[in-house]
């Protein structure tokens, strides 16, 4: 019994852990998985490089109030294009990116410019007024060709192909990794079902 007494006024340990908890935040899990809070919700963006016929590349997925400018050097990181017959290193850089205004940066374009990657992409027009406002320090505004602009319709087409798919135009999956991989599944299939390059009426304009 005297035991027990004593057992009973030790001090105990303190009721709360100053320690930090394991694991991740609730913020650093919805980036991970690419789960975000915009004006509809919880929504994902997806951010896809894609050839001149709207098949993908490389695909990433992200929190939906996440910058899009900030996912193109990632994008182009991914890019691995096999050469004909599987003989010799694949293709990591492309010849030319076109994108839209979202993507359109100064740290894009020095990006683009040191991969000696030709670049078609809109300035915003509150890019082009800071660059007036500025004067002669404001630079030069960059190329742009509407010619080659014309064929970025390809890439909204090829989301056109993937949103008949009901698991990537709404999204169910939990994880991320899973979303990926319906999207990776979803885009392999549109490159079986395309038609062979040289055969297309798009490859000889």
């Amino acid at each position: 019994m005297g035991c027990s007494g004593r057992r009973h006024y030790r001090p105990g340990a303190p009721a709360r852990s100053r320690r930090r908890k394991k694991g991740l935040t609730v913020a650093e899990t919805q980036a991970r998985e690419g789960i975000g809070r915009s004006r509809g919700g919880l929504t994902t963006k997806i951010h896809t490089l894609a050839d001149g016929r709207g098949r993908s590349l490389a695909t990433l997925i992200t929190p939906g109030q996440a910058a899009d400018t900030r996912q193109l050097v990632a994008l182009l990181d991914l890019v691995r294009v096999p050469r004909p017959g599987g003989i010799g290193r694949p293709r990591t850089r492309p010849d030319s990116v076109t994108a839209d205004k979202a993507y359109s940066s100064r740290a894009n374009r020095q990006a683009l410019r040191g991969k000696q990657i030709r670049a078609t992409i809109p300035e915003p027009n509150d890019q082009i007024a800071n660059r007036k406002r500025r004067g002669a320090r404001g630079g030069r505004p960059p190329a742009f060709d509407p010619i080659a602009y014309r064929r970025r319709n390809q890439v909204e087409r090829g989301f056109n192909r993937r949103k008949h798919w009901r698991g990537v135009a709404t999204r169910y999956d939990k994880l991320g990794a899973n979303y990926q991989a319906t999207l990776d599944l979803v885009e392999m299939l549109d490159w079986l079902r395309a038609v062979p390059d040289g055969h297309d009426p798009r490859d000889r304009t």
